[in-house]
C-alpha cells in the first residue's frame, strides 16, 4: 500500500491553472448543458442545446469572460431520459469526450469532466494513461470529477447489480489511489488489492502539475470523508431545498463538516455549488420569467426521476416546481439581488459558483454585462 502524502497536488505549483483559479476570491464556473433540456424540466420555449458547437460557443465565451472552469455531467440512462412530453434529457454528449475535444480550441479555463469509474470496464491504467494524456493536450487544465454511481438502473445497464453506497466509495478510494501512483511512478507498479490487480503497469505520460484537477460531487458522510482525502474541489448541493433561504440557513453547518473532514486529513478543499440564476432588470419580472417556466413543468419528467431509484444523499429537499426551473439553488431577482445573494453564499462558506440559465447563452450574456461587473466591485473576482 502506498500513502496519499506522497503525491504531488496542482496547488503544489503556484502557477498551474488549479492555483490561479484557487487566487480568486471566488471561484466562477459554468454547467455546460451537453444534455436535451439543459437543467431544466420545462416545456418553455428557449435556445438551450446540448449540441458540441452550441457548447463549445459557451465554453469560449465564459473563457472570454474570464470564468475559471467549465463542467460537464455524465449520465447513464435509457431511451427518451427522464420522459416525459419533452423527453427530458434524451440526447446527452459524454462529458468525458466533450471536454478532451474542449481541450484543444481552449487556451485558459479549466475543463472538468464527470466520470463514473465504477461502471463497465473501467479500470485504473486506463484513467491514468487518458487522463495524462488530456492533461498534456489541456497543458495541466482537464479535471476529473469522480463519481460511484448512485443511480442502481445505470449499474444494471453495464451488467452489473448495484454496489452498497458505502462501499461504492471504498471501491473508488482505491481507484484514485492506483491511479495517482501511476501518475506520480517513474517505474512499473504491481498491485494487489481488494478492487484491482496491475502487475509491471506504467503510464508513460505524466501530468505536468503533479496531476490532474480531483473534483468530488458528494453530500454523504462516506463521500465527504473521500472528498477530504482526495479532492481539490467538492461540488456540494444545499442540505435544504433550492429556495436561497432555505439554503443559507442549512449550508454554514454543512461546508464546515465538509471543510473540517478534510482538515483532520491536513488537507483543505474548496466548495462549489450550482445555483440557476434567473436575472432581469427587476425582481418582479424575474419572478415572471420563473413563474412561466414552472407553469411549463412537464410532470412526465419526476415520474422518470423517481424510476431511477437512487440511494443519493443530495437534492432530498427539492420539490416539483424546484426541479421544473432546475439548479441546486435558485438564484432569482434583478443583477442587485443577484448579486446580493451571491455575496451571502459566500459569507455561507462557498468558495465558488457554477452557474446554469434556463436560456444558456442569451442568459449568459445578461449575466456578463449586469451582473459579472457588480461581482467585481463586491471584491468577488479580480
Amino acid at each position: 500500500m502506498f500513502l496519499l502524502s506522497l503525491f504531488t497536488s496542482p496547488l503544489d505549483f503556484p502557477d498551474s491553472p488549479l492555483s490561479r483559479a484557487f487566487n480568486q476570491p471566488l471561484i466562477l464556473g459554468l454547467f455546460l448543458p451537453i444534455q436535451s433540456g439543459g437543467w431544466s424540466a420545462s416545456a418553455l420555449p428557449r435556445g438551450t442545446d446540448w449540441t458540441f458547437d452550441y457548447n463549445k460557443q459557451l465554453t469560449l465565451r465564459a473563457e472570454a469572460l474570464g470564468f475559471d472552469l467549465v463542467f460537464a455531467l455524465a449520465e447513464w440512462l435509457g431511451k427518451g431520459g427522464y420522459g416525459g412530453d419533452i423527453r427530458y434529457h434524451d440526447e446527452s454528449l459524454d462529458a468525458f469526450i466533450t471536454q478532451a475535444a474542449l481541450a484543444s480550441v481552449t487556451e485558459r479555463i479549466l475543463l472538468i469532466s464527470t466520470l463514473h469509474v465504477l461502471y463497465g470496464p473501467w479500470h485504473p491504467l486506463h484513467l491514468a494513461k487518458f487522463g495524462a494524456t488530456l492533461d498534456h493536450i489541456s497543458n495541466g487544465r482537464w479535471g476529473l470529477n469522480l463519481v460511484t454511481g448512485h443511480r442502481h438502473r445505470e449499474h444494471r445497464r453495464f451488467g452489473h447489480a448495484p454496489i452498497e453506497h458505502d462501499q461504492r466509495y471504498q471501491q473508488a478510494d482505491e481507484f484514485i489511489r492506483v491511479v495517482q501512483q501511476l501518475w506520480a511512478s517513474d517505474e512499473n507498479v504491481d498491485f494487489n488489492g481488494d478492487y484491482y490487480r496491475l502487475q509491471e503497469a506504467y503510464s508513460s505520460v505524466k501530468p505536468r502539475y503533479g496531476r490532474p484537477v480531483l473534483v468530488n460531487a458528494t453530500g454523504s458522510t462516506a463521500g465527504i470523508d473521500f472528498a477530504a482525502r482526495h479532492s481539490d474541489i467538492v461540488f456540494t448541493t444545499s442540505p435544504g431545498s433550492a429556495e436561497i433561504e432555505d439554503a443559507l440557513s442549512k449550508l454554514p453547518e454543512h461546508l464546515l463538516r465538509i471543510k473540517q473532514a478534510a482538515l483532520s486529513h491536513g488537507r483543505q478543499v474548496r466548495t462549489l455549488i450550482n445555483p440557476l440564476v434567473i436575472c432581469r432588470d427587476s425582481d418582479a419580472e424575474a419572478w415572471e420569467v420563473h413563474a412561466a417556466i414552472t407553469a411549463a413543468g412537464d410532470p412526465g419528467t419526476l415520474e422518470g426521476h423517481a424510476r431511477e431509484a437512487s440511494d443519493a444523499h443530495a437534492w432530498r429537499g427539492h420539490k416539483a416546481d424546484h426541479r421544473y426551473v432546475g439548479g441546486n439553488i435558485q438564484l432569482v431577482g434583478s443583477p442587485e439581488t443577484v448579486v446580493r445573494d451571491i455575496v451571502r453564499l459566500k459569507q455561507a462558506g462557498i468558495d465558488g459558483i457554477q452557474l446554469s440559465f434556463f436560456d444558456f447563452a442569451p442568459d449568459l450574456e445578461q449575466f456578463a454585462e449586469r451582473v459579472l461587473p457588480l461581482l467585481y466591485q463586491a471584491g468577488l473576482r479580480h
